[in-house]
């Protein structure tokens, strides 16, 4: 379950989504960690060009909603391989689904490599 302590504004589903991952980041690295990325420089790279402040913000924000979890894998300096929790990789759907809607409604929009839309929650 997720840690919701940061509390949302009502108890629309819709809007209590977007309370936790409706920022314009918060899905980009979900998608990314869905398609293997775990290391911040990784995240990094994307096309959609996060800066560090952003990425370490949602990155903690995520960790501490419960969508995303960390490991170190270097002590000195510390480093970090970063993974989804059930509940976050329980967001396939959501984004399989808005790719689809995109795909549909708005000219020139990238096709999603054909694993991840076939891919499905465990």
């Amino acid at each position: 379950m997720l840690n919701l302590e940061l509390m949302t504004r009502s108890g629309c589903p819709i809007a209590a989504t977007l309370d936790l991952v409706g920022d314009k980041w918060s899905l980009v690295i979900v998608r990314d960690m869905l398609m293997g990325k775990r290391r911040y420089g990784e995240f990094l790279a994307s096309p959609e060009g996060i800066t560090t402040n952003i990425l370490a913000d949602r990155l903690k924000r995520m960790e501490d909603l419960g969508l995303v979890s960390k490991a170190p894998y270097q002590q000195h300096p510390p480093r970090y391989d970063y993974a989804l929790t059930p509940a976050g990789v329980s967001l396939l759907p959501v984004l399989q689904a808005m790719c689809r809607w995109a795909n549909k409604n708005i000219p020139d929009t990238w096709t999603p490599p054909k694993k991840f839309m076939k891919r499905r929650v465990k």
